[in-house]
C-alpha cells in the first residue's frame, strides 16, 4: 500500500464557491481524511497550489488552511510538471482560455460551471479536451454537484426501482429573495446581477438543470423560456447603487425524452426575487403513473399510487386534508458526503486511472457544453418568444 501525491493548481478559490466548496469542503477535507483510497489499496494525496491575482488574500487563505504552496504566477504553475491537474473556479469569461492554456501545457483540467459564456467557446474547449484526451491521455471534468445531493440520490433510486411507473412530469422550484443591499446586506456577489460581468440566473442555473434533467429524468429536446429582471437596482459590496442588467428570474418549460422513451414535461421556475414557502430552497416534484416524489437538497418524500388520497373539490368549505402529512419519507440508506467532495474524489480516481466501480467518468467538458447549449437555447427562446429545439450536441 503506497501513497502518491497529486499536484493540483487551484485557480479562483478566493471566491465563495471556490473557497468553501472546492478548497475547504473538498480538497482540505480529502487531505484531512488521509487522501483518496484506490481500489488496489493505494492512496492519492492532493497537494494543492493556490494561485490568484491578490497575493495577500491567497497567502492568508493558504495559511488559514495549512497549505504550504501559493502564489500569483499562473504561467509558472502551469510550467511545473509536478502539478498535473489544473482547477478553475474563477470568472466564467476567463474560463475557456484558461482551460485551453492548461490543456496545452499538458494538464488534466477540472472546472466549475458554466464552462463558458457561449456555446462556441464551450465547444471549442471541449473539442480540444477530447482531442488531447485521445492523443495524450489528458482527463477533463466539469462540476455537476447537484447529482450528488442526498435528495436527488434518493429520487434517482426511486426512478431506478421503477417507483414512478411511466414518468409524466417534473417541476423544479428554485430560489429565494436575494437582498437588494439597501436595507439588508447582500448574500450573493453583486456581479451576479450584471450581464457585462457574466451574471444572470439563466446562465448560472440552466447549466445545472441540463445535467439534472438529462441524468435523472430524460434527455432535453426543446425549451420555452421567459426571463425577467424583476429588481432593476441593487447595491454592491461597497454600498454603491448600480443598475441590475442581468436576469434575476427565469420561467421555463421543457420537453424531455424519458429514459424509457416516454415524453416528459419539465417546468422550472428559477428566481432570486421570490420568498420561500416550500420545503427547501430548491424542490424537485416528479409525477408518474405509479407514484410521485418531492425531493429537496437532503430529504425526499414519496406517495405511491395505492396511497394516494381522494380529495374532492369543494371551494365552499375549509380544506380538512393536510396534504403535507400524506407523504412517506424516503429513509437514509447510505452515508451522504459533500457532493462537491464526492465528485472531486471521482475525478482524482479518474486522473490516476482508477474508475469508480469500473464505470467511466461521465462528468466531462462535453457534458458541461450541453449546459451552455441549453443556456443559449433558453436565451434565444426568451428573445424570440418561441419554442427552441435542443438538438444532440456534436462534441
Amino acid at each position: 500500500m503506497s501513497t502518491r501525491t497529486l499536484g493540483i493548481v487551484m485557480h479562483g478559490v478566493t471566491g465563495r464557491m471556490g473557497m468553501n466548496q472546492h478548497l475547504i469542503r473538498s480538497i482540505c477535507a480529502i487531505r484531512a481524511q488521509g487522501g483518496v483510497k484506490l481500489a488496489n489499496g493505494d492512496t492519492v494525496m492532493p497537494d494543492p497550489l493556490l494561485v490568484g491575482r491578490d497575493a495577500a488574500r491567497i497567502e492568508a487563505l493558504a495559511r488559514a488552511h495549512g497549505i504550504a504552496r501559493f502564489g500569483t504566477d499562473l504561467d509558472a504553475a502551469l510550467a511545473n510538471p509536478a502539478d498535473t491537474v489544473f482547477f478553475d473556479a474563477g470568472t466564467t469569461q476567463m474560463r475557456p482560455a484558461l482551460l485551453a492554456k492548461a490543456l496545452r501545457a499538458g494538464k488534466h483540467v477540472y472546472c466549475e460551471k458554466p464552462i463558458a459564456t457561449n456555446l462556441a467557446e464551450a465547444l471549442e474547449v471541449s473539442q480540444l479536451a477530447s482531442k488531447l484526451e485521445r492523443e495524450r491521455g489528458l482527463k477533463h471534468g466539469a462540476v455537476q454537484d447537484k447529482l450528488f445531493l442526498p435528495g436527488l440520490r434518493k429520487l434517482d433510486m426511486l426512478r431506478r426501482a421503477g417507483f414512478f411507473g411511466r414518468m409524466l412530469s417534473v417541476r423544479i422550484e428554485f430560489g429565494y429573495w436575494v437582498f437588494e443591499g439597501d436595507l439588508q446586506p447582500i448574500q450573493r456577489p453583486s456581479w451576479n446581477y450584471r450581464a457585462e460581468d457574466g451574471g444572470g440566473i439563466i446562465l448560472d442555473m440552466m447549466c445545472h438543470w441540463r445535467y439534472v434533467l438529462d441524468n435523472l429524468f430524460g434527455e432535453v429536446r426543446s425549451v420555452s423560456c421567459l426571463g425577467a429582471t424583476h429588481i432593476a437596482e441593487r447595491w454592491d459590496e461597497a454600498g454603491r447603487k448600480y443598475p441590475a442588467t442581468a436576469d434575476d428570474a427565469a420561467y421555463a418549460t421543457l420537453q424531455l425524452r424519458g429514459h424509457q422513451g416516454e415524453p416528459v414535461v419539465a417546468q422550472i421556475n428559477s428566481s432570486w426575487s421570490t420568498r420561500v414557502r416550500r420545503d427547501d430552497l430548491v424542490t424537485f416534484h416528479v409525477d408518474g403513473t405509479h407514484g410521485s416524489a418531492v425531493a429537496g437538497l437532503q430529504s425526499c418524500r414519496a406517495q405511491a399510487r395505492v396511497a394516494t388520497p381522494r380529495p374532492v373539490w369543494n371551494p365552499d368549505v375549509k380544506q380538512t386534508m393536510n396534504f403535507f402529512e400524506q407523504w412517506q419519507e424516503v429513509p437514509d440508506t447510505d452515508s451522504y458526503d459533500n457532493g462537491f467532495k464526492i465528485q472531486w474524489e471521482a475525478f482524482i480516481r479518474h486522473v490516476v486511472g482508477d474508475e469508480t466501480q469500473g464505470a467511466p467518468y461521465r462528468w466531462t467538458l462535453p457534458e458541461g457544453a450541453k449546459g451552455v447549449q441549453l443556456v443559449e437555447a433558453a436565451l434565444q427562446s426568451w428573445k424570440e418568444r418561441r419554442w427552441v429545439d435542443v438538438p444532440p450536441l456534436s462534441t
